[in-house]
């Protein structure tokens, strides 16, 4: 019988962190690289100016000790939430095709008059989800326990 990671196991806690400037973000975006999700996980709910995804998570800050320890890599399912979201765009999404899975290369900010500006979720596949936000606010946060990474491996980033 197997068995999925536990916090417990490794001795970490699970991930909760706030993003509220262009270098915070650059740490998120680290660890959320090769993310994957549906888009029927995406929601944007303008009354509460609020992004929000659920993400499958490669637990990056745990795979040197996986590797080490020659056990399978592990994922994470974790919520990405952005405040003060004024205005969202995608492109390269197909709109109605929920079941399509997307991945998460990386997040960047681009300022505008300041505090606002643009999120910008780049996506494998040429596809990209604009935010417009009246200033940085994002967290990241582990809802789930780690589990074992269905392909058992690092994602490969091949030049």
């Amino acid at each position: 019988m197997t068995q999925d990671a536990r916090f417990e196991d490794g001795g970490e806690a699970p991930l909760r962190l706030k993003a509220l400037d262009a270098d915070d973000l650059a740490v998120l975006s680290a660890l959320v690289q090769d993310a994957v999700f549906s888009a029927q996980e995406i929601i944007w709910t303008r009354k509460d100016r609020r992004f929000a995804i659920l993400l499958n998570r490669f637990r990056w800050e745990d795979a040197p000790k996986a590797e080490a320890r020659r056990r399978a890599f592990e994922r994470v399912q974790s919520v990405l939430v952005v405040e003060d979201v004024v205005k969202v765009q995608s492109q390269g999404i197909k709109q109605g095709n929920e079941d399509v899975v997307l991945s998460l290369l990386s997040i960047s900010f681009e300022p505008g008059e300041a505090p606002a500006g643009r999120l910008t979720l780049t996506l494998a596949g040429d596809g990209a989800i604009a935010i417009d936000v009246e200033a940085v606010e994002v967290v990241l946060k582990d809802v789930t326990r780690p589990y074992v990474a269905p392909s058992r491996r690092a994602p490969d980033h091949p030049e």
